[in-house]
């Protein structure tokens, strides 16, 4: 199965997932909106992938299967301080 994935010009790290190059009929037009003009990443067979660096492979494959695109967000950002007060014992406020 191969699929497309776009990188978003307006979201740092937002990737759209689509089963075929350039086409966004299945896309809402809002999310589009959102995403800003799609700027092709790469080309991916997620056939013979086992893994991906940031998303589920069953939950890429579900997604396109089912409503023809995949949404890839940004992981959240990390709270270094929260982290910093746990290891020291110490309750966050």
């Amino acid at each position: 199965m191969l699929c497309v994935v776009y990188k978003s010009p307006k979201k740092a790290e937002t990737y759209l997932f689509v089963e075929r190059r350039d086409d966004f009929s299945r896309v809402p037009s809002s999310l589009l909106e959102t995403f800003g003009t799609p700027k092709l990443a790469m080309i991916v067979n997620l056939a013979t992938k086992t893994h991906l660096a940031q998303a589920d492979l069953g939950k890429v494959r579900l997604a396109l299967k089912s409503q023809g695109f995949y949404l890839q967000l940004p992981p959240p950002p990390e709270d270094l301080l929260k982290q910093h007060r746990k290891s020291q014992g110490k309750a966050s406020s």
